[in-house]
């Protein structure tokens, strides 16, 4: 069967609904995606691999070609929800205008996957010295539990990934870490008349606050990234609920934060630190203080400058390679021994928006550079190049 034309593969992913989310009501299989991607590929001669992470929820590795090394050419399958009242058209539905492609996943990023089978559709016929592999991982944005699977399992890739997240087609080899926790903190409710009747959790939270934003300013001062727009470590109490009435004394309080390290901060190390902190507020106040993330912990991610792949994404691009705010499978690649850059077509701004787009002159520069990558790590001798 032939292979549908670019744009028909851009239609049918953005078609295949393939939503993650922590809310159940919202949260969908990827199996349509990772079944059009494995009867696309298995057409092409790829040996296609399905890993079910989950119920419903599915990784696909496809190969081309046998061996070490090789080249890794990896994205998630999976999309955030959408407001189909605030698109323009039908959010599964693909549209051109304005010289772009809309729709969802255009830009984050099933319509990568697209792109990848228009670069190496010519090279096919070409013996292929080291393999090249495609994966499609699953709830990239919500668990990123199809990525942690790949790390758990620990099984070897290639020696370069390279993932298709919307960098605007500028090479990045850095980005923060992201810890969401949760701090809750249980007294003793009482009559408001006398402190002796209770332990107030509001109070103890709020010489908890005081640690960590004491933290925040020493965990500033000790680290600094000038590579990125905000080049410290940022702590944000994001949520506070606690207690129910004001002639009462507190007996329950919970916050909620968001951490973002910097390459070189460890979360468990964090997290030990902050417990560590915590620990005297709770025997002061007699209280209990129990602290747990909301989400497993994305740890920070850098590739060394003077690697292999990012000089050659740079040659490749015309662009040094930079940070960014935002978080990505990067760091579980990197664990399984791959080089690995993030570096994609789309623009971040536009993701996880109404009317997600892809701009059409971003298409055929993605695919040269991705022919450019694969000839580079599969077609040539290993150390050509």
């Amino acid at each position: 069967m032939p292979i549908p034309s670019l744009k028909d593969q851009f239609a049918a992913l953005v078609a295949a609904p393939s939503v993650s989310c922590t809310q159940a009501h919202w949260d969908q299989t990827n199996r349509p995606v990772i079944e059009l991607l494995a009867g696309w590929l298995g057409d092409l001669g790829f040996a296609c691999e399905t890993q079910e992470v989950a119920p419903g929820k599915f990784n696909l590795l496809a190969s081309y070609g046998t061996g070490p090394g090789g080249l890794v050419l990896a994205g998630h399958s999976d999309t955030v929800p959408f407001d189909a009242e605030l698109w323009s058209a039908d959010p599964l539905q693909l549209r051109e205008a304005d010289d772009r492609w809309y729709g969802l996943g255009s830009c984050d990023m099933k319509g990568f996957f697209a792109l990848i089978i228009e670069a190496v559709l010519p090279l096919l016929e070409q013996p292929f010295r080291q393999p090249l592999l495609i994966l499609a991982t699953c709830d990239e944005e919500s668990s990123m539990a199809g990525a942690r699977a790949l790390a758990e399992a620990g099984r070897p890739l290639g020696r370069a990934a390279l993932i298709g997240e919307p960098t605007g087609l500028r090479p990045v080899r850095l980005h923060k870490g992201i810890m969401m926790e949760r701090i809750e903190i249980r007294g003793q409710s009482g009559h408001s008349s006398n402190p002796d009747y209770g332990h107030s959790a509001l109070e103890a939270m709020h010489e908890v606050m005081g640690e960590l934003l004491a933290l925040r300013r020493e965990w500033q001062s000790q680290y600094r990234n000038p590579l990125f727009d905000v080049s410290q470590p940022t702590l944000n109490l994001g949520c506070i609920h606690g207690g129910d009435n004001p002639n009462r004394i507190c007996g329950q309080c919970s916050l909620e934060y968001d951490l973002r390290p910097l390459p070189g901060m460890q979360p468990e190390q964090l997290r030990d630190v902050i417990a560590q902190r915590l620990r005297p507020v709770g025997e002061r106040h007699q209280v209990k203080i129990d602290l747990a993330p909301l989400f497993p912990s994305v740890p920070p991610f850098e590739q060394p400058a003077e690697g292999e792949l990012v000089k050659l994404a740079e040659r490749l691009t015309g662009h040094v390679a930079e940070a960014v705010a935002f978080s990505t499978e990067a760091p579980y690649l990197q664990q399984l021994g791959c080089e690995t850059l993030v570096l994609g077509p789309g623009d971040i701004a536009c993701a996880h928006q109404p009317d997600e787009y892809l701009d059409l002159d971003r298409i055929e520069p993605t695919v040269r550079l991705l022919r450019a990558m694969i000839e580079h790590y599969c077609l040539l001798p290993a150390g050509r190049g």
